[in-house]
C-alpha cells in the first residue's frame, strides 16, 4: 500500500510510534497483536544474529557493514512462504503478500543499489521467507470500520482506534549473500498489527499485506545503510521513490517484474476497508517480465 509504504519510513522513529507502544502497554497489549520470532532454517546462518528491536517490530539481525556498502548491484529472489505459514492464507493471498514484500524491497533497495533481474549476476542476492502469518478477522475488521464511521456521521472529527480483536501478524526472515554465497546480512523480523496504525480491511490477508511493506522498509534500510534500521533518524525518500510508491515507474526495470504499486487507488481502497486483492494486480507474468528486462538491455 502506498500509505503504509510511505508512512513506514517514520513510524518506527516518531513520538507517535512511541505513544502507540505506551497505549499498547497501558491496554495490556490488547490493542496490539503479537508475532512469534519463528525461523525456518532456510538462512545460511543464524549464529551471529543479535537482538535489535524497533518501537513496533522485534528483530534479531547481523550485517557486515563494509561488505554491504561495497556492493553496488543486487538481485531479489522471490519471497516464499515456509512451514505453517502456508496453512493460513489462500494461494492467491500468499502470492499477493509475498509479492508485496518483493515490490517494496525492490523500491527501497533502489535508493542505493542497481537492482538487476534474478537471472543476472549481482554483488548481493536477497533471499526472503515468510515463516508466520496470522490472518486478519474480516468480521472484526468490518466492525471496526462501522465503529470508526460513527463519529464522522455525527459530525465529530475524532479518530477511533481499530477494535483490538482479530488483528493479524507477520514474521519474516531474510538474508543477503555475496557472489560466493556467503551471508553478509540477515534479519529475522516479527510484528503484529495494532489498533492505531494498521487500518482494518475486509481480507484475511489484510494485515499481512500491510506489514509486508514495513518489513521491506526495515530490511531494505539495513542493506542501504549497512546498519540496524532501528533507533535511527529517518531518511527522506528520493522523488523517484515517492513517485514509484504512488504507482509510477520504478527506478530500475527489474522492479517492474513485481508490478506497480496500487498508488492512490490503493490508498482509497485501504481507507474504505477494501481487500488488497481488489486493487493490487500483483506480479507481472514471467514471460512479460523477462521481455521487459531484455528490452531494457537493448
Amino acid at each position: 500500500m502506498v500509505e503504509v509504504d510511505i508512512a513506514c519510513w517514520v513510524r518506527s522513529y516518531t513520538p507517535a510510534a512511541a505513544r502507540v507502544t505506551m497505549l499498547c502497554t497501558a491496554l495490556g497489549l490488547a490493542g496490539c497483536a503479537t508475532a512469534p520470532m519463528t525461523q525456518s532454517g532456510a538462512l545460511a546462518s543464524y549464529q551471529t544474529l543479535s537482538e535489535s528491536n524497533g518501537v513496533l517490530a522485534k528483530s534479531v539481525l547481523n550485517v557486515d557493514k563494509d561488505a554491504v556498502l561495497a556492493a553496488s548491484t543486487i538481485r531479489i529472489m522471490p519471497t516464499s512462504f515456509s512451514g505453517q505459514a502456508n496453512e493460513v492464507l489462500s494461494d492467491e493471498q500468499r502470492r499477493l503478500v509475498a509479492n508485496a514484500v518483493d515490490r517494496a524491497l525492490c523500491l527501497n533497495l533502489s535508493e542505493r543499489f542497481t537492482v538487476v533481474a534474478p537471472y543476472e549476476k549481482a554483488d548481493l542476492t536477497t533471499r526472503t521467507f515468510i515463516t508466520q502469518a496470522t490472518a486478519t478477522d474480516p468480521v472484526a475488521a468490518g466492525a471496526s470500520k462501522v465503529v470508526s464511521a460513527v463519529p464522522g456521521a455525527l459530525g465529530v472529527p475524532v479518530p477511533v482506534p481499530r477494535l483490538p480483536i482479530g488483528l493479524g501478524s507477520l514474521t519474516v526472515e531474510a538474508e543477503a549473500v555475496d557472489r560466493k554465497g556467503r551471508q553478509q546480512a540477515a534479519m529475522v523480523w516479527a510484528r503484529g498489527a495494532n489498533s492505531f496504525t494498521n487500518s482494518p480491511v475486509l481480507s484475511q490477508a489484510g494485515d499481512a499485506y500491510d506489514l509486508a511493506a514495513s518489513f521491506s522498509a526495515d530490511f531494505g534500510q539495513m542493506l542501504v545503510t549497512g546498519e540496524t534500521p532501528f533507533g535511527k533518524a529517518p531518511k527522506l525518500p528520493s522523488i523517484q521513490r515517492i513517485g514509484a510508491a504512488l504507482g509510477g515507474k520504478p527506478k530500475h526495470a527489474a522492479c517492474e517484474a513485481f508490478g506497480r504499486d496500487p498508488g492512490l487507488i490503493g490508498m482509497v481502497a485501504n481507507r474504505l476497508g477494501a481487500p488488497p486483492e481488489w486493487v493490487d494486480k500483483g506480479a507481472v507474468a514471467q514471460d512479460a517480465a523477462t521481455n521487459t528486462q531484455m528490452a531494457a538491455k537493448r
